[in-house]
């Protein structure tokens, strides 16, 4: 067993999308630092950000309801929706910037235009989705939806949907060209393939076994292969941990004080999917419902239309599951072993206050194929059991920490976790990441190197056009942007200054 050591400025833990986007933005910003990137699989993108483990989902807040919450007084609070829309423009941004300089050959390889739409059953709900419109499209960053209430506009909608459903209630969806089905697997390759020709050394099958700080301040890490059990250690001045689910541990591992108090929760995915040309033609959206009563946000119901291999399906869920495993290729004892001492009191807290979530993960992990098939029925009332195989989709780890909400709470989101100097930072979390890695990297970049933001600023801008800018004070720039980018991009998107919004009724 050798001891090898080497030194570096900066190294990427996980060879996913996030680490693939802030490797990318590092390298466009300061091309002569030196990254190394390891990564326990044997190739990039095989776990969270894998086509296979997520929906693929744009996330824009163009069709996801629990990003739109009814207020006691019964006025809709579109904050964390304006929040999601501006940071998928600045990824949006960013991959063109990756077109226009060559460095992304085929956008339509990760990236295609797919409309997004909410569907809802019964008065209140259609009531809800009607002052979810008017609160949404009354923002220039959601010109272009369109509201109906009417089953025969739906059926030009959504045909699959409509086909054979029994109208003994209210029913009503809202639609928006705008929206995309991205392939993050794809695109994590891609930009890991841009960073290997710019010297970046990316190393496969090797897991981070340990990680210390040295006396120095720097960040030593034990880096073991996977296969031959060889141990070699290698420190950087930064360390950035994307490891998906697996960045728990290490976070804890690094003995950073921000680090303590925080536990993770395991809640795996499953989806329903249709691969069948004559049923797949049916249908072009993607379609999200609300979620049941008792349900976690991440289990919101949404028929989606994909593509993959260029090769285009259904996906139908995500059914939730239990699994003790952080990852999806992960170890039965990673949740046992990421209780220690400092979170042991917040873990147990959540355990109290989560006893409903519980017996709905219990109550998912017992469903059988034919009452999978009914949940699905509600979207497509003719869906037969023959048409439709079970996929068993990625882990996601949902964080757990004390907040002003109380002891042990569950967070359904995407957070940045680093230290007061800023030389190592993990991320933990999960929707809507991928499609708002960008932001988020840019997010760390301010906070873990504030010495250089005033150098990097102007590459910044030009990579991201709208960098300090506010597009919603500035509709224009928002119009130029979005035309710029749908063009680059290939998507078939219209210019927001050329839609009218429309109510049909």
């Amino acid at each position: 067993m050798s001891d090898r050591q080497t030194k570096t400025d900066v190294i990427l833990i996980g060879a996913g999308i996030m680490s693939a986007t802030l490797g990318s933005l590092l390298k466009a910003l300061v091309p002569d630092w030196e990254i190394k990137v390891f990564e326990r699989r044997a190739s990039a993108g095989e776990e969270s950000s894998n086509e296979w483990n997520n929906a693929g989902t744009g996330h824009s807040s163009l069709c996801e309801l629990n990003y739109t919450v009814e207020q006691p007084d019964g006025s809709i609070d579109i904050s964390k929706a304006v929040k999601v829309n501006k940071e998928y423009q600045v990824s949006k941004q960013f991959w063109s910037y990756l077109v226009n300089s060559n460095l992304i050959r085929n956008p339509r390889d990760f990236i295609v235009p797919v409309p997004h739409m909410s569907f809802v059953q019964g008065q209140q709900d259609v009531t809800f989705l009607r002052k979810r419109f008017e609160a949404l499209s009354n923002n220039p960053l959601f010109q272009g939806m369109e509201f109906s209430d009417d089953p025969a506009k739906l059926m030009e909608w959504i045909p699959l949907m409509m086909k054979e459903r029994t109208l003994n209630k209210p029913i009503a969806a809202t639609r928006i060209e705008s929206g995309t089905d991205v392939n993050f697997g794809a695109l994590t390759r891609m930009l890991f393939a841009h960073l290997k020709s710019k010297n970046v050394d990316i190393k496969f099958k090797q897991n981070v076994d340990d990680i210390k700080r040295t006396s120095d301040g720097a960040w030593e890490l034990k880096v073991r292969n996977v296969d031959s059990g060889t141990v070699e250690r290698h420190t950087a001045k930064f360390v950035f941990i994307g490891g998906g689910g697996g960045s728990l541990h290490l976070l804890q591992k690094s003995g950073i004080p921000e680090g303590k108090g925080i536990g993770g929760f395991p809640v795996s995915g499953l989806f329903m999917v249709c691969k069948k040309p004559e049923i797949v033609a049916r249908h072009n959206a993607k379609v999200y419902g609300k979620a049941s009563v008792g349900a976690p946000p991440m289990s919101v119901p949404h028929l989606d239309t994909r593509f993959i291999d260029k090769k285009q399906s259904l996906f139908f869920g995500p059914f939730a599951g239990f699994s003790p495993k952080f990852l999806k290729y992960g170890s039965m004892f990673d949740l046992v072993t990421s209780v220690k001492t400092h979170n042991l009191v917040t873990m147990m807290s959540a355990g109290v206050k989560n006893v409903a979530l519980t017996t709905y993960l219990i109550k998912q992990v017992m469903l059988s194929k034919e009452q999978r098939m009914e949940a699905l029925r509600e979207f497509v009332p003719d869906a037969k059991g023959e048409d439709w195989d079970l996929l068993v989709a990625g882990q996601r780890v949902q964080i757990i920490k004390d907040t002003a909400a109380g002891k042990g709470t569950l967070q359904f989101g995407t957070e940045v976790i680093s230290a007061a100097d800023g030389s190592i930072a993990a991320l933990l979390g999960a929707s809507p990441g991928a499609s708002t890695a960008v932001s988020v990297m840019l997010g760390l970049i301010k906070k873990c190197f504030p010495q250089h933001i005033k150098a990097w600023e102007p590459k910044i801008k030009e990579m991201i056009p709208s960098y300090c800018e506010s597009l919603l004070d500035n509709p224009a720039l928002f119009r130029e942007i979005q035309t710029a980018t749908a063009r680059t991009l290939g998507l078939s998107e219209k210019s927001p200054s050329h839609i009218a919004r429309r109510t049909i009724s």
